[in-house]
């Protein structure tokens, strides 16, 4: 787990993603139901966490709903979900995340939709 944790890096809280967004508490809990975000339970307390790039200028990035959808419907875990999109990939370069923080969703989903193959 700990490798996991790593290779996101910067992880919010609940609370921390409700203060980021300016928004109340339950409106977190309607993106994590909506699957707009999806949460990890990380560290010692086990507590639910996203990782901080799914979050960009003040709002959840706008191609990541989309994407956990494809990835959900190849069968992925949250946790595997979000360990794909915050690997390497030499041919993209960077990480998928990287990619969609970018407006590169197109060739993400792409990409995601081939897994289920």
């Amino acid at each position: 787990m700990k490798e996991f944790v790593e290779l996101v890096g910067q992880w919010l809280t609940l609370p921390d993603v409700a203060e980021e967004l300016e928004v109340d508490i339950r409106r977190v809990h309607r993106l994590l139901d909506e699957r707009a975000i999806i949460s990890v339970r990380i560290g010692e307390r086990n507590i639910r966490s996203i990782p901080a790039d799914f979050l960009q200028d003040g709002s959840v990035v706008e191609s990541l709903k989309g994407t956990l959808s494809v990835l959900m419907d190849a069968g992925y875990s949250d946790e595997e979900s979000i360990s794909w999109l915050f690997t390497e990939d030499e041919s993209l370069p960077g990480t998928p995340m990287n990619a969609l923080r970018s407006g590169r969703k197109t060739e993400i989903r792409r990409r995601a939709q081939a897994l289920a193959w």
